[in-house]
């Protein structure tokens, strides 16, 4: 058999047992060649596309929901949470323009790209590594400084009602001044709602109480 006829064979070979046999042995073959093509190839590729490290990311707090999520209505949402943003001279016209801005809710899988800090403005959505957990905050600009020749990023949950400062709970992160190399990436698309739920329910018991199941508005 000459060489082009082998690799046909082997072709054909391969993608029977990947796609059509339904054997044990074919369903494990599918399983461990996705998992691989995922791991090693999928996201590695898509990193290096967007420039970050986390290109998708579950949202794994209820910190930015909005009640109904995005059926929800923006200007009864902004008049309840418009004190918050009144310090920082956010009005409810700029809110309208910024980008998700009927927030998103737990489990739901977001695209992220590089964060260039010259570029990102107040309103936008960034990923930073906040120090004490394992997965990256995920919250809403609300002020730039520069000190040293570097920007400085503010940020709040759309759903929180003050600023979060460690001590008054584990998962509580102080949100003032976020350097420039704590910066992941930069949120912009909702991907798909709730699809991550499929790995968050495996977790759900390791969390405290009050961070449990689904998400409601403050």
């Amino acid at each position: 058999m000459k060489a082009g006829e082998k690799i046909k064979s082997g072709f054909k070979k391969f993608w029977f047992l990947l796609w059509k046999d339904n054997s044990v042995k074919g369903w494990a073959f599918s399983m461990i060649f996705l998992f691989v093509f995922i791991k090693f190839i999928f996201f590695p590729g898509l990193s290096l596309v967007t420039g970050t490290t986390l290109p998708l990311a579950i949202v794994e707090s209820c910190s930015m929901y909005h009640q109904n999520n995005f059926f929800s209505f923006f200007a009864p949402w902004f008049e309840t949470h418009e004190a918050k943003y009144q310090e920082f001279n956010i009005t409810k016209n700029e809110f309208e323009h910024f980008i998700l801005r009927r927030g998103f809710s737990k489990g739901d899988i977001l695209f992220i790209i590089k964060a260039n800090p010259d570029k990102l403005k107040i309103g936008d959505i960034i990923a930073f590594n906040s120090g004490t957990g394992n997965t990256p905050v995920i919250h809403r600009i609300i002020k730039i400084e520069e000190k040293d020749g570097k920007k400085l990023f503010t940020t709040i949950g759309d759903n929180n009602n003050k600023m979060l400062v460690p001590g008054n709970n584990p998962a509580d992160v102080d949100e003032r001044e976020t350097k420039e190399e704590q910066l992941v990436g930069k949120a912009v698309l909702r991907v798909v709602p709730w699809l991550g739920w499929v790995k968050l329910i495996f977790y759900e018991n390791s969390r405290l109480p009050e961070d449990r199941g689904f998400c409601t508005a403050n």
